[in-house]
């Protein structure tokens, strides 16, 4: 009887620990997203970046640098170097680096002029230096094309993500300064003035007609709905943004957002764009090292939700199954700030 009541319990123990193991799977099973995305703008290599272990510990498949990378502001090639040399040095971001794939474009600071475009004198010299920085080889065909951007695919059991990486600077005309009231820059009323250039909007064309994505996410370095704050903005060429939403809406192609950096704030913003199945939304996560702290408001009509003015992180956990994308802005330790679910 005394061995028959060890094995009794012996059982009971087993079956207990067998069934929480179960449901522990089952949780994680669960909660476990099919592709995760994390990104942010806005770092300066000099400051401390209070982010880089708990963007590691979001498991993420893939890091996209939003813009401003490093901050520059110099016409002196060496000089850059030297400052992308001293993010590298990072520890946390070398960790990172060496764990999870790395991509991104690069916005004002890290191109090497403050609102610079097309007029910049070292910009090819600027473009050799970044796809140093970002590990491109020296055969890629990015080498010799004018202008950073490029695209990405990620396929996983469940599904496809295209990463769409634009290059807002090297093509982009000339801003027109308010003279007129407090902001810094009003939209053009030029219908040659572009933010992409033509080769690189041919190319985005392609790039989304010929996508078999789940989702399709567009990286700008600068905000594209929020346009009415007269900081640098796609709002600055009307034209250019529905020039956008139209091939967008054309391309077919599912589950499009936009995500973005530069203005040292984090929102949401979402339109509803005639002919589109879906809200369009550009998530704007910026700055990892810096930000708006004295931010006192800017008017967005697409803005949902609040206005973060603190430091912060970006991350998209998608489902396939559900056709559900999750964006989360994150601060340290990975706390949550604001969070927007859209379905597609």
């Amino acid at each position: 009887m005394k061995l028959f009541h060890i094995f009794l319990v012996a059982l009971v123990l087993f079956s207990a620990c067998k069934k929480k193991v179960e449901k522990t799977a089952d949780i994680e099973a669960q909660s476990t997203p099919d592709f995760v995305v994390a990104f942010g703008s806005c770092n300066m290599s000099q400051e401390q970046n209070p982010f880089w272990d708990d963007i590691l510990a979001e498991n993420p498949d893939v890091w996209i640098w939003g813009g401003d990378i490093v901050y520059a502001d110099t016409d002196d090639v060496e000089r850059l170097k030297s400052i992308y040399a001293m993010q590298d040095t990072v520890a946390g971001y070398a960790k990172l680096r060496n764990e999870v794939p790395v991509i991104g474009t690069w916005d004002d600071h890290d191109f090497g002029l403050n609102d610079g475009g097309a007029d910049f004198a070292i910009k090819s010299e600027s473009q050799q230096v970044f796809l140093d920085f970002m590990g491109v080889p020296k055969d890629s065909e990015r080498r010799t094309q004018e202008g950073v951007y490029t695209s990405h695919e990620y396929e996983v059991p469940a599904g496809k993500i295209k990463v769409i990486v634009l290059d807002t600077r090297y093509f982009r005309s000339e801003l027109i300064k308010d003279e007129d009231s407090k902001k810094r820059y009003k939209p053009t009323k030029d219908s040659t003035a572009t933010v992409l250039g033509e080769a690189q909007w041919q190319w985005l064309e392609n790039e989304l007609n010929g996508s078999d994505a789940d989702f399709n996410l567009i990286m700008s370095s600068i905000q594209v709905l929020s346009g009415e704050h007269g900081f640098e903005t796609w709002g600055n060429f009307p034209l250019e943004v529905k020039k956008l939403e139209n091939i967008i809406v054309r391309s077919g192609a599912k589950g499009v957002i936009i995500l973005s950096g530069d203005r040292h704030i984090s929102e949401f913003s979402r339109a509803d764009v005639v002919g589109l199945s879906y809200p369009l939304v550009d998530f704007t996560s910026s700055g990892l090292t810096h930000s708006y702290a004295s931010f006192s408001g800017e008017p967005n009509q697409y803005r949902v939700g609040e206005v973060i003015s603190e430091k912060s992180y970006g991350v998209i956990t998608f489902d396939f199954e559900k056709k559900e994308a999750d964006m989360k802005m994150k601060g340290d330790n990975g706390v949550l700030l604001q969070e927007l679910k859209q379905s597609y």
